[in-house]
């Protein structure tokens, strides 16, 4: 493949894909480990000659899929963006989809000019083995309503330090969720959606792994209540499995 002249002026591309989170080791890029971004950067590479930084919406664990992600980087080469989505959407291992590629203004930023980031969780109680890699079992069926009803509690603006793992790191604990749904799906199959300005690393897995042990006695019932309370990041961490998890949208 030629690669592509560059001139001196920048341009800002933005890139929409979705991901079978299943074989990487998470979104971020990690030495000798495979990642989302590290295989989408090695691709642009091949294309253009020179490495780029990608940045993305937020970072995805490890196994977790992503429906939607957006991603974007500065370049000088003068390729068109639609011949960029035909050579990265050959170039890119099957387990990555690129949707569209398009020039943004240069002020586009794909996590601070993010408002809000939504993922769908699945779960059922009698998961296949063909299923295990994109679902995540439960030990028994569940009413949607009451389930949503213990999830009410996470609504609103609050300290999250007691959800998330202690190797994320510092930086603002402080995060709004602005819409929790619980509800049906086909085959026995249970959906719940979080919609909220932004998400702290395994914030999610954290948040329904706590609920479910509400939902099911192996907690008592003000126990959400009181991690919100006690903002302790050393504290119990019930995670539950990501394999069900999914970035569903990002908003702009």
């Amino acid at each position: 493949m030629d690669k592509i002249k560059e001139s001196k002026e920048t341009k800002n591309i933005k890139i929409i894909y979705q991901y079978d989170g299943s074989d990487f080791f998470g979104l971020q890029r990690q030495p000798d480990k495979r990642t989302v971004q590290g295989e989408i950067e090695k691709g642009i590479y091949k294309i253009i000659g020179k490495k780029v930084d990608l940045i993305s919406s937020g970072r995805t664990d490890r196994g977790v899929h992503a429906k939607m992600q957006v991603s974007n980087f500065v370049t000088a080469s003068k390729i068109p963006p639609n011949r960029l989505l035909i050579a990265l959407e050959n170039i890119t291992p099957t387990d990555i989809k690129i949707l569209d590629v398009v020039e943004v203004e240069e002020e586009f930023h794909s996590r601070f000019s993010a408002k809000t980031r939504a993922y769908e969780f699945i779960l059922t109680p009698d998961r296949s083995i063909f299923e295990a890699r994109y679902i995540t079992e439960i030990k028994k069926e569940i009413e949607v309503k009451k389930l949503e009803e213990i999830m009410s509690v996470y609504l609103g603006k609050h300290n999250f330090d007691g959800f998330r793992m202690v190797d994320s790191g510092g930086g603002n604990p402080i995060r709004e969720i602005f819409e929790i749904r619980c509800y049906e799906k086909s085959n026995n199959k249970i959906g719940i959606y979080i919609k909220g300005n932004a998400f702290l690393k395994t914030q999610i897995r954290i948040m329904v792994g706590s609920s479910l042990a509400v939902y099911f006695g192996d907690r008592e019932e003000n126990y959400i209540k009181n991690k919100l309370k006690i903002h302790d990041p050393k504290g119990e961490k019930i995670v539950i499995d990501g394999a069900g998890l999914y970035l569903y949208e990002i908003n702009y």
